[in-house]
């Protein structure tokens, strides 16, 4: 990389020991959301100079703390949640100030908050060989002592991470014991339904914020590189009804309640009372604790029967941010029963336990959800080795801020990720999720990254067996579509991006860091397992990754951290082949190739000439910005992140596959060592490629079989997809044409039928042949590999309108033997077809293969759905897909198209389905939506008006109509996820973008409100934030109150990232999209449009917002700085109590984006207000202040002397005389009013920081001037010196 992250730490912290064991005890009061804990770490000295322990901790409320049982005298905790605030009004050009107080927490790893003194009479001594046996025995019995007898171990004691760990202890251990409270559990942990209108089921869990949540609960070492053994003990109520009442169990006698004990009773009857919505049944349910580890007794308190105790073990090594619990009310399923018979034999009593916890209610979609959960268990089991826990849990929540939450041996997963039986969409998805969160298990928790860089290799590794058990589970055909689909997809996205193994250092920088490592990481591993097979003697990746696991267990893989050089040297041993090329251009380097190849046939040395030059220099450096985007580049802008050298040239071997003449393919491995190659290929067949007028004429004399006659010749015909629609009949009816005379001759005279480049797919690359369209057809039709399948339809996809190119799209889609993902790519293709130069023949055709394969005979009326073939349902979800994209000349959608797309919405029929139709209507719905949008912000009235009757505001009229139908629908009977509202939503949006619609932010803050499902929610914030009405003062304070203040951590979570996408629409102005907010450069007067052209200048500044992160930033400041309302919420939302550390920071980022850092200290001091009297009678006067404040010193006056001291007389003396020097003489037996504090004014415009106070007497008599100067940088100065610029 050309440019340096600065990470805090890149390897594992060194802090002079290590723990080795550590006991948690936990107190949960889950309705108050608060806890009390004790803790025992055994800590490993390093050397006998060991002085301090470190550990992390926060909001936590230290009671006690001992060493080796001896008091602790001398420590330093600094909790950053008591500095998540500044302690007066600041701003938000004081954002540097509050980061400062808090970057440490922010840190990967997070700075140590408590450091612990050892005392003076704790010594550290070498250890003795007797003692370190004793001390092991004693602690392997109580880690292993509550198992029962009957129990099998299946790590010896001998071989466990435990005993290793101890027995290289060179000095004795420490114990660190702590006991401590939390009175408000802010961050770590989630509470749902404790709350007073909550109605969903009570329960509580653990929370990621990044991998820092273990200190919120408990003091640790919250880092990935210390790993150690554990035991945790949770106490918490044994039902619902305890939980909510939490009455303390006291006799009848009120002689037997303690003091106050009947006020506490109240309080918590009352407290009881607020949650009358539970039914008794409810209040019966008991909770379970569901915890990393293994379960070892659940124990009923003795003084308190409402109250339980259950304890786990954990005895392999893993760090502190992957132990987890929940508490709830969950149903428990055995998922162990769907595991198969005979891999129940074969595995014996290595068999897993697997476990399912669910809310009550969602059993049932939990066995569905899991179905191939103990398949995929024992699959891992068999090919990669043991599971390196004794059992494996999945436990279901609400609210969770990421769907997948992985923990030592139980996943935290959200409720979102269920579905029952009924839904399609969401099966393929959710299944990879989920055995990825059991992949994690062997590689992310059991092994971890040595260091930040190589976070690529654990994510990589975890996501390539979690394809393999996928491609067992949905077949070879999907497993290389999916693989293709990826590799593009990596080749569209790894431009201006650092290497994956540099990108581990950033990870946490932005969301689509991951996602990019995600998607790049395995791929890279595919490519690597297909070099590696080819090697003699080689297995592939899966017995490298077996070998992993294997040193991880027998503890050959130190602290269980991989590195990308072990791990290259073990690819190479087991490979027996060199690697350093492969690593250093698809790890260590960045960016993709993108290969051109030309081929010609030279017939006098019956060689193919092919030349192969790379193009990946040739893309454009500059392009525009995005708003998904912004954040990411900005923040890389910041950290001075740059993309990774541009490599001219990638070398490596590459197999090229010929199918010639007779058509046996012939494979060649060529070397590419240059950016230009060109080589020659010997060539085999001695016999022209038979003509395909030929081939057609043998086809259908032999029908439908397959297999084709011979003429006694060796030339065998291989039969071939495609073959559909092939009468004459058919051909006139579905208006297909076939190759012309000349195309003909021209095929019979090619020496080969096609080339087939990268055929082992060992290349993540654009590749582009130039071959002439009829062989593209025939590797299209004859190859067998779904990769070289897709590749031609994506050739047919980008030429030009032709009858021809239809005519073979159509027929692949008609071909039911062809993969799905082949054919729906053929309905996508077909859009390009539809066009008027052709007759609109690919809408035509579009239409028929609907009617064909949904429709009633001979009518466009659709039959009612059956989803039963999935293949069949991606199809039919694909061609109104299609359709909807079908565009005119002009860029419009026929009515043809959108009257087709509105009957299909309106007419659809699922009463004798199956399954659920949500997601086909949402499907619909969308495409009619984005069909009606093509027209833009014109009078509808007038739109082809002369042409199709029907086709005006009144057809409009009815499509609003029915997809606003179907979201009332959705309030009635809530479909799944609530699809049919946010897709609803989605569609309004699109049209008042359009223009078509005028729409208020009403219609779409409705579904903001606390209470719906919190995806519409977030869908309704996001359409919010594209319409541009993010400007709108009522629209800014609420977004950002809702940022600030909503319970759930889910919402909170993706307001975030919305803010992020706000801004970049400022930034890039596309603020207003809006045609009623748009502030248009063209004005129009009297039906005269009168265009304003910009200036140079003007033109250049817009350019360089759009393309560059500094033009963007300064048109962002220009745009959003004066704006005070968003200033003012964005601040009151960094002061929420409710956001976390890392919510925090995330805003004080974008304050450090937005706004200049001032070192400014604003006091508000109060004016003196004048005082009033008032004579009530009988010697009694009241004073009071008035509302009246005073801002001037009062002036003194001209002329005026002082008073002479009254001389008292002995005589009787004189009223007027007396008092004859006050206005108002106050009785003197009254007591005088108390002196208002002084007070003053901040003058702001001080240099420096300084501050003036005013004193203002309420007496005449003019006092000396006080004044204070403040200077944040240099501390106090005299009053005397003068700071310029300082008011008086």
């Amino acid at each position: 990389m050309v440019g340096l992250v600065e990470v805090a730490h890149q390897g594992p912290v060194n802090l002079g020991f290590s723990v080795a064991h550590q006991k948690v005890e936990l107190d949960i009061d889950l309705l108050s959301r608060s806890l009390k804990g004790k803790t025992e770490i055994t800590i490993s000295p390093h050397s006998k100079d060991l002085k301090a322990i470190r550990l992390n901790l926060r909001q936590c409320q230290v009671t006690r703390l001992t060493v080796n049982g001896r008091w602790v005298t001398s420590m330093f905790y600094d909790d950053p949640y008591k500095h998540v605030s500044l302690p007066w009004q600041a701003g938000v050009h004081q954002h540097h100030m509050l980061r400062e107080k808090i970057d440490g927490q922010l840190r990967s790893p997070p700075q140590e908050e408590l450091v612990v003194n050892l005392p003076r009479n704790v010594k550290i001594d070498e250890v003795d060989a007797n003692m370190l046996d004793t001390i092991t025995v004693e602690r392997m019995d109580s880690l292993h002592g509550k198992r029962n007898s009957g129990d099998i171990l299946e790590t010896p004691v001998l071989e466990s991470p435990i005993t290793k760990a101890l027995m290289d202890q060179r000095y004795t251990p420490i114990t660190v014991y702590a006991e401590w409270i939390i009175e408000d559990v802010r961050d770590g942990m989630h509470f749902v339904g404790w709350q007073d209108g909550d109605l969903r089921y009570p329960h509580a869990y653990t929370r990621t914020s990044t991998s820092k949540f273990a200190s919120c609960l408990f003091p640790c070492l919250d880092n990935t590189s210390s790993r150690n053994s554990w035991e945790i003990s949770i106490t918490c109520p044994k039902t619902v009804g305890d939980a909510l009442q939490r009455v303390p169990q006291y006799g009848k006698g009120a002689a037997d309640r303690p003091p106050n004990a009947s006020g506490k009773v109240s309080q918590n009857l009352k407290v009881a009372q607020s949650f009358s919505n539970f039914s008794d049944e409810e209040l019966a349910l008991d909770l379970t604790v569901v915890c990393s580890g293994d379960l070892t007794d659940e124990i009923v308190d003795a003084v308190d029967q409402t109250r339980k105790t259950t304890s786990f073990t954990c005895t392999a090594n893993v760090a502190a941010q992957h132990i987890g619990f929940a508490v709830g009310p969950f149903e428990h399923i055995d998922l162990a029963q769907f595991r198969e018979s005979d891999e129940d034999e074969k595995l014996g009593q290595n068999a897993v336990p697997v476990h399912g916890f669910c809310l009550p209610g969602r059993g049932n979609e939990v066995m569905n959800t899991c179905l191939p959960l103990a398949k995929a268990i024992d699959f891992f089991t068999l090919t990669y080795g043991s599971f390196p826990f004794a059992s494996y849990a999945v436990c279901f929540v609400d609210d969770q801020t990421i769907d997948w939450v992985h923990t030592a041996s139980v996943t935290l997963c959200s409720n979102r990720n269920l579905f029952s039986e009924d839904i399609i969409e969401s099966m393929d998805a959710v299944t990879r999720n989920l055995i990825h969160a059991l992949a994690t298990q062997w590689i992310g928790v059991n092994v971890t990254p040595y260091q930040s860089t190589d976070t690529w290799l654990i994510i990589g590794i975890a996501w390539y067996i979690t394809d393999i058990f996928m491609k067992r589970l949905s077949g070879n055909n999907e497993y290389r579509y999916r693989q293709k689909i990826a590799a593009d997809r990596v080749c569209d996205l790894d431009m201006a991006r650092p290497s994956i193994y540099d990108m581990g250092a950033i990870i946490d920088l932005d969301p689509s860091e991951h996602e990019f490592l995600t998607l790049k990481a395995p791929v890279v591993l595919f490519i690597l397992d297909r070099i590696l097979a080819k090697a003699n003697g080689s297995f592939g990746l899966s017995r490298i990754i077996s070998k992993i696991f294997l040193n991880a267990k027998v503890g050959d893989l130190e602290n269980g951290a991989l590195t990308t050089a072990s791990f290259q040297r073990i690819c190479e041993k087991l490979g027996h082949k060199k690697l350093d090329i492969f690593f250093q251009q698809w790890v260590f380097g960045a960016g993709c190739p993108r290969f051109r190849v030309s081929q010609r046939f030279n017939k006098k040395k019956l060689v193919v000439e092919i030349l192969i030059q790379q193009a990946q220099a040739d893309l454009p450096s500059e392009k525009d910005l995005e708003k998904e985007t912004f954040m990411r580049d900005v923040r890389e802008d910041l950290h001075d992140v740059y993309a990774g050298t541009l490599q001219p040239a990638f070398t490596g071997p590459m197999t090229i596959r010929i199918h010639e003449a007779d058509g046996t393919p012939y494979e060649h491995t060529v070397e590419i060592k240059d950016a230009t190659t060109k080589f020659d290929i010997p060539y085999n067949t001695k016999y022209k490629r038979l003509k395909r007028s030929r081939r057609q004429k043998e086809r259908g004399a032999t029908g439908q079989t397959g297999e084709f006659a011979t003429d006694g010749t060796d030339e065998g015909l291989v039969y071939f997809l495609g073959d559909v629609l092939q009468t004459e009949a058919e051909m006139k009816d579905w208006r297909l044409q076939e190759w012309s005379k000349e195309d003909e001759d021209r095929m019979g005279q090619e020496s080969y039928e096609w080339i087939r480049m990268d055929a082992d797919f060992e290349w993540i690359c654009k590749m582009s042949i130039t071959m002439p369209g009829y062989m593209y057809l025939s590797q299209l039709q004859q190859d067998r590999d779904v990769v070289a399948q897709l590749e031609s339809v994506q050739y047919m996809a980008a030429q030009r309108e032709h009858p021809l190119v239809s005519t073979i799209l159509i027929r692949t889609l008609m071909d039911e033997r062809y993969f799905h993902g082949i054919r729906t790519a053929a309905a996508v293709a077909l859009v390009k077809q539809a066009k008027d130069e052709v007759n609109w023949v690919g809408l035509y055709h579009l239409e028929r293969a609907f009617q064909q394969f949904f429709c009633l005979s001979d009518s466009r009326m659709t039959q009612p759905n059956d989803f039963s073939d999935r293949a069949s349902y991606y199809i039919q979800c694909a061609i109104p897909q299609a359709i909807a994209q079908v565009r005119d000349n002009s860029g419009k959608a026929p009515f043809r198209a959108r009257n087709w797309l509105f009957e299909k919405l309106k007419f659809n029929d699922n009463s004798n389905n199956e399954f659920s139709d949500c997601h086909y209507i949402s499907r619909l719905m969308t495409a009619l939506s984005e069909s009606l949008c093509s027209f833009g912000p014109q009078n509808f009235d007038e739109i082809d008006t002369n042409t199709h009757n029907g086709d005006n505001s009144q057809f409009q009229k009815s499509c609003l109509d029915e997809i606003d139908r179907y979201r009332r629908i959705d309030e009635w009977i809530p479909s799944y996820h609530n699809v049919l509202s946010t897709t609803a939503l989605d569609c309004k949006r699109r049209l008042a973008k359009a223009g078509l619609i005028s729409t208020s932010p009403a219609e779409f803050l409705l579904y903001t409100r606390e209470g719906c499902y919190e995806e519409l929610r977030i869908n309704a914030f996001s359409n919010v934030i594209e319409l541009g009405l993010f400007v709108i003062p009522l629209v800014t304070k609420w977004f950002l109150y809702a940022l600030g203040s909503d319970p759930s951590p889910r919402v909170r979570h993706c307001l975030v990232n919305l803010l992020g996408r706000a801004l970049g629409l400022i930034a890039i102005g596309e603020a207003n999209t809006v045609p009623e907010l748009q502030q248009s450069s063209h004005q129009q007067q009297n039906g005269l449009i009168i265009e304003q052209e910009s200036s140079t200048e003007a033109r250049a500044a817009d350019i360089a917002r759009r393309q560059t992160v500094a033009g963007a930033l300064a048109a962002l400041k220009r745009d959003i700085a004066p704006n005070a309302v968003f200033e003012a919420a964005l601040w009151e939302a960094i002061k929420s109590p409710v956001i976390t550390i890392n919510e925090l920071g995330q805003l004080l980022e974008v304050c450090s984006v937005l706004y200049e850092a001032d070192s400014a200290m604003l006091l508000i001091l109060k004016y003196p207000r004048y005082w009033t009297c008032r004579n009530q009678g009988r010697g009694r006067l009241t004073f009071y202040p008035t509302g009246r404040v005073r801002t001037t010193m009062t002036p003194k006056r001209a002329g005026r002397r002082k008073s002479p001291p009254v001389v008292p007389n002995p005589s009787k003396p004189k009223r007027e005389d007396s008092y004859s020097n006050s206005p108002n003489p106050p009785r003197t037996f009254l007591k005088p009013p108390k002196k208002p504090g002084t007070s003053g004014v901040v003058d702001s415009s001080s240099p420096g920081g300084s501050i003036g106070l005013i004193s203002s007497p309420v007496v005449e008599e003019v006092r000396p001037k006080l004044t204070l100067k403040l200077n944040l940088k240099g501390g106090f100065k005299p009053a005397g010196q003068k700071t310029p610029g300082s008011r008086p």
